[in-house]
C-alpha cells in the first residue's frame, strides 16, 4: 500500500515536473519569437542581400613619398564626410592593411553619382562671411594643422602656413572689415551659405563650414585658431583641415556593383533554403532522438536567435557567406548533441539509469566538443585574419556561430534536458526520451583492414591531382585572375553570342561567359576596368539591352594580395591544428590529423579542377570550412581512441593496436553519420534552392564534408595506426590530464 502512495506522490511530483519545464521551455520559445522579427529587421544587411555599391581605394601620396598612417586616418575622415552628403545612413568604411580603404554603400542605387563624389579631392578653401573665397588649402603646409594650446594652455588649432605673404595680405584684409571672420570650408558648393548663428558652423556640420575664426591683425607666419573648443573638437577640425590639404589621392583598384533586384532575389532564395535546410535537421533530430531530438530542435532555434543577437550588437553586416556559415554553423553545432546523445546511449548500455546516464554523458563528451569547436574557431580566426570583405563576413559568422554552440548546444540544451530527465517520468521510457533500445550484439567491422589500401589510394589521388593540374589546371575567377565581371539581367530575352560580340567591339577580351538563364548572363573580361569603362559599359547594356549590369572590378594589386593572403591562410590553419593537436594528443595524431586534411583539400582542389568549377575568393573560406568540419571529425574519433589506449597499460601485440581502433571507430560511426546528414542538409538545399552567387561554395561544402568524413575514419586512423605502430610492446605514456581520466577509469572497473 505504501509502495503504491509513493509511486502516486513520486508520478504526481513528475508531472508537476514535466508541466513546469513545458512552461519554461515554452517562455524561452516566446520570447524567441516574438523578438526574432524584430531583430532581423534591425541587421543591416549587405550589398549582396539589399543591393548596393562597393569600392576599394589605395592611399597614394601625389610627391611619391610614402603614404603614413595619418594620411590614411585623414583620408577615411573625409570619405566619411563625403558619404554624409550622399545621405546612406549605414555606410561601411573599413581600413585595410596600411594603404587601403574599402567602402560599401549599400543601399545605393546612383554608383556613378557615388563613385564621383568619394573619389573627387577634399577641397579646403578660406572665405569670407559673404562667402567670398579669400585662400585655397595652397597657404597650408600639407598636413599642417596640429593639435596646440592658445595663451591660457586651452585646447586650440595650430596651423603651419606655406605662403606667408598671400596669408599676411588676406589677413590683414579682413582684420579691417566690418565682422572680422574668415570662414574655414571643407568641399564649399556654390549656393552655400554662412551663418553665424549657434551651431551652424563646425568641426561636425554637414553643410561643410568647418570653423568661422575672428582676425584681429594681420598675421605672416604660423598662427592660432583659439576659443571655447573641447580636446575633442580640436581633434575633429585638425583632421578634418589637413584631409583639405592633404597631399594624397585615391587609386580605385577594384569595385562592385549589385542591383536592388539581384540583392532582394538571392536573399529570398538563400532564406528559404536556409528555412528548409534547419527544418530537416529537427526532422532527422526528432526522428532519432524522439524527445531529445525535440529540445535539441528548440535549442536550435535558440542558437539561431542568440548568433543573430551576437552578430547584431557587433554591428556586422550580414552577406550571403554570412547566411551560409550560420546554416553550416546549425550543421555542426547539431554534432555536440549528437556527441552527447551518443555518449549518453553508451552509458545506457552499461546499464547505467538515466539520470547517471545523462550525468556521464555529458561529463564524457566534454572535451571531444571543446577539442572539435575549438578548432573549428581556430581555422575561422585565421580566416578572419587574412580574409577581405566578403570572406571576413562569413569568419565572423562562423566565429560566433562556434561560440554560441558550446553556450546553447552544450550548456542550455544540456540544462533543459536536465529539466525533463529530474521529473523521473522517463526512467522507463528511455526510446521514447532519447530513441535508446539495448544495442544487439554486432559484428564489428574491421576498418584497420583498409589501412594499406589507405595508403594506395593517397599515392593514385595524389597522380590523378598532379596530372589534372598540370592539363585542366584551375579556372580562376576574377579575384585570383583579375579583370572585371559583368553579369547582365533583363526583362527580354538575352543572346550570349551578340553580348560577347558588342563586348569584343568595345575592345574588350572576353575569357568566360555564363547563361544563367534566359534572362541572365555573365561575361568576363581580362581587363580591370577604370571608372570611365565602367559607366561606359553600363551604358552600352542600358540602351542596346535594356539590361541592368552588376559589374565587379578586381585589378592586378588585389589578385596578387588575395592569392598571398589564401595561401597563408591554409598554412597557418595547418600550423595551428599541428601545434593544438600536438598538445592536447600527441604528434603523431597532428600528422595523421594534417595529411587527412591535406587529401580533403587537394580532392576539392581536384574536383574543381577536372569539373573546370571557377575558384573565387569566397572558395577558400569553403577549403578552410572544410578543414574546420574535417578536424572536428577527426577528432572525435582520436578522441575515442585515446579513451580506450588509456584503458590499457601498454599495446602488446599488432592486434591489441588494431582492436583499439577498430572498437573506437565503431563506437564513433554512427554519430559520424548522422553528423554527416545533418550536415549536409541544409548545403544540398542551399545547392538546389539557394543563389546562384554561392553555388560553387555549396558544391565545395558538399563534396569537403563528405571527403572530410570518410577521411576521418579511412586515413587519419589508419595513418596513425601505421605511425604507432612503432610504439608496440611500449608503457603508453601519458599527459597529467590523462593520468586523471586513467583513475577515473580504474575506479569505474573497481565498482564493476
Amino acid at each position: 500500500m505504501n509502495k503504491k502512495i509513493d509511486v502516486a506522490k513520486n508520478n504526481e511530483k513528475g508531472i508537476i515536473g514535466l508541466i513546469r519545464s513545458c512552461i519554461i521551455i515554452l517562455l524561452i520559445g516566446l520570447v524567441v519569437g516574438l523578438s526574432t522579427p524584430k531583430l532581423l529587421k534591425d541587421l543591416k544587411f549587405g550589398l549582396d542581400l539589399q543591393g548596393g555599391f562597393e569600392i576599394l581605394y589605395q592611399v597614394q601620396s601625389l610627391d611619391g613619398s610614402e603614404v603614413t598612417k595619418d594620411m590614411v586616418t585623414n583620408t577615411y575622415k573625409t570619405i566619411s564626410k563625403r558619404i554624409d552628403a550622399l545621405g546612406v545612413s549605414e555606410p561601411e568604411i573599413i581600413v585595410e592593411g596600411n594603404d587601403r580603404i574599402r567602402v560599401q554603400l549599400a543601399g545605393v542605387t546612383d554608383a556613378k553619382s557615388a563613385r564621383k563624389t568619394l573619389s573627387s579631392v577634399a577641397s579646403l578653401s578660406f572665405r569670407d562671411s559673404s562667402d567670398n573665397l579669400l585662400m585655397s588649402s595652397d597657404v597650408l603646409r600639407a598636413g599642417g594643422a596640429k593639435i596646440g594650446q592658445d595663451n591660457n594652455g586651452r585646447p586650440a588649432v595650430a596651423l603651419t602656413i606655406a605662403d606667408n605673404e598671400t596669408f599676411y595680405r588676406v589677413t590683414e584684409s579682413i582684420s579691417n572689415s566690418e565682422d572680422k571672420l574668415i570662414v574655414i570650408w571643407l568641399d564649399y558648393e556654390p549656393g552655400k551659405k554662412y551663418s553665424n548663428e549657434a551651431g551652424k558652423c563646425g568641426g561636425d556640420n554637414l553643410n561643410g563650414c568647418l570653423s568661422a575664426a575672428t582676425v584681429g591683425q594681420a598675421f605672416s607666419g604660423d598662427v592660432i585658431i583659439q576659443g571655447n573648443f573641447t580636446q575633442e573638437e580640436v581633434a575633429e577640425l585638425v583632421s578634418l583641415i589637413n584631409s583639405g590639404s592633404l597631399p594624397t589621392k585615391l587609386n580605385e583598384i577594384s569595385s562592385k556593383t549589385v542591383s536592388a533586384s539581384f540583392g532582394e532575389n538571392s536573399l529570398e532564395l538563400t532564406a528559404k533554403a536556409g528555412l528548409v535546410g534547419v527544418g530537416l535537421i529537427m526532422l532527422v533530430m526528432i526522428v532519432l532522438y524522439r524527445f531529445s531530438g525535440l529540445v535539441a530542435s528548440i535549442g536550435i532555434g535558440i542558437y539561431a536567435f542568440l548568433t543573430f543577437l551576437t552578430f547584431w550588437l557587433f554591428g556586422g553586416v550580414l552577406t550571403l557567406p554570412g547566411i551560409a556559415a550560420l546554416v553550416i554553423g546549425i550543421g555542426m553545432a547539431v554534432d555536440s548533441t549528437i556527441i552527447t546523445f551518443a555518449r549518453v546511449r553508451d552509458e545506457l548500455d552499461n546499464g547505467s539509469k538515466l539520470t547517471n546516464a545523462c550525468k556521464n554523458g555529458n561529463k564524457n563528451s566534454f572535451m571531444a566538443i571543446f577539442d572539435s569547436n575549438f578548432t573549428t574557431l581556430l581555422v575561422a580566426v585565421i580566416l578572419f585574419t587574412f580574409g577581405e570583405s566578403t570572406v571576413k563576413g562569413f569568419a565572423t559568422m562562423l566565429i560566433i556561430s562556434t561560440i554560441v554552440t558550446m553556450l546553447v548546444m552544450v550548456l542550455l540544451t544540456r540544462i533543459l534536458l536536465g529539466l525533463f530527465v529530474k521529473t523521473g517520468l522517463f526512467d522507463n521510457h528511455l526510446n521514447l526520451f532519447i530513441g535508446y533500445k539495448k544495442k544487439k550484439v554486432k559484428k564489428q567491422i574491421n576498418f584497420v583492414k583498409v589501412s594499406k589500401i589507405a595508403i594506395i589510394y593517397l599515392v593514385v589521388l595524389t597522380i590523378v591531382g598532379v596530372t589534372s593540374l598540370f592539363t585542366n589546371k584551375l579556372t580562376l575567377g576574377i579575384d585570383f585572375k583579375g579583370g572585371s565581371s559583368i553579369s547582365v539581367t533583363s526583362t527580354e530575352a538575352l543572346q550570349l553570342s551578340d553580348i560577347e560580340k558588342d563586348i569584343k567591339d568595345l575592345g574588350y577580351k572576353v575569357y568566360d561567359t555564363e547563361k544563367i538563364d534566359e534572362s541572365n548572363v555573365i561575361i568576363k573580361v581580362e581587363e580591370s576596368f577604370s571608372e570611365d569603362e565602367v559607366l561606359k559599359v553600363e551604358k552600352l547594356f542600358e540602351e542596346e539591352y535594356n539590361a541592368k549590369t552588376e559589374i565587379g572590378v578586381v585589378s592586378n594589386l588585389v589578385k596578387k594580395d588575395l592569392v598571398r593572403n589564401a595561401i597563408y591562410s591554409v598554412i597557418f590553419a595547418a600550423i595551428g591544428i599541428i601545434l593544438y593537436v600536438s598538445v592536447r594528443f600527441r604528434f603523431s595524431y597532428a600528422v595523421s590529423a594534417i595529411i587527412a586534411l591535406l587529401h580533403d583539400v587537394f580532392a576539392i582542389v581536384i574536383l574543381f579542377s577536372i569539373c573546370k568549377i571557377e575558384v573565387t575568393s569566397i572558395f577558400i573560406a569553403a577549403l578552410l570550412s572544410i578543414i574546420g568540419y574535417s578536424i572536428n571529425d577527426t577528432i572525435v574519433s582520436f578522441d575515442r581512441i585515446r579513451e580506450n589506449l588509456l584503458k590499457k597499460e601498454k599495446i602488446k601485440s599488432e592486434d591489441d593496436l588494431k582492436e583499439v581502433v577498430n572498437t573506437s571507430l565503431n563506437q564513433t560511426l554512427g554519430r559520424s553519420i548522422v553528423t554527416t546528414i545533418t550536415t549536409l542538409c541544409p548545403v544540398v538545399c542551399l545547392i538546389l534552392l539557394g543563389s546562384h552567387d554561392i553555388i560553387n561554395f555549396n558544391i565545395a561544402l558538399l563534396v569537403g564534408l563528405v571527403m572530410g568524413t570518410l577521411s576521418s575514419i579511412f586515413i587519419a586512423c589508419q595513418i596513425w595506426f601505421l605511425i604507432d605502430k612503432r610504439n608496440i610492446g611500449k608503457p603508453i605514456k601519458k599527459k597529467w590530464y590523462e593520468e586523471e581520466d586513467t583513475k577515473k577509469v580504474k575506479k569505474v572497473k573497481k565498482s564493476k
